[in-house]
């Protein structure tokens, strides 16, 4: 497994698990702001995205779409340290971490089922439609991201 790229497909879901139950409510980031259990929601917020709950849009023209796609989907680059897309949000929704990782892996068996109709594309605000092997690439990037942001991987 290529855990860049592949660290979400549905095989390595008990791997991805058992990196999240490392995570404790103190566990400090090794970058950026948010704690272990923001990083985890903005996670759910993310994958609700793309299985159905959340109504996304792509806030960029066509051609600036594609070309990041290209990059961010089709090559091993990495999403860097301290981007910053908005604040984390301050206020909590799950009673607990460890009720939040549980929802993160419950939405991520609906992204699934989400994408088991053939042909569906989830818009991702950056890139445009993406397909399902698209979103389990990008998602992939992005868990490890914060997954690296926590010492975890």
């Amino acid at each position: 497994m290529k855990p860049l790229t592949e660290l979400i497909e549905p095989q390595n879901r008990k791997y991805l698990e058992s990196h999240f139950l490392k995570l404790q409510p103190d566990t400090p980031a090794v970058w950026g702001k948010m704690t272990s259990q923001q990083m985890v929601e903005h996670l759910i917020d993310q994958v609700q995205y793309t299985n159905g709950k959340k109504e996304p849009f792509c806030e960029v023209l066509e051609k600036e779409a594609n070309k990041a796609k290209q990059i961010n989907i089709y090559t091993d680059v990495e999403i860097p340290r301290n981007v910053v897309f908005g604040t984390p949000q301050e206020q909590l929704i799950y009673p607990d971490l460890p009720s939040a990782i549980q929802r993160l892996l419950a939405e991520l068996d609906d992204f699934d089922q989400y994408f088991a109709k053939p042909g569906r594309t989830a818009i991702h605000g950056g890139f445009g439609p993406m397909n399902y092997k698209e979103w389990l690439i990008w998602h992939s990037k992005h868990f490890f991201h914060h997954l690296k942001q926590f010492g975890l991987i």
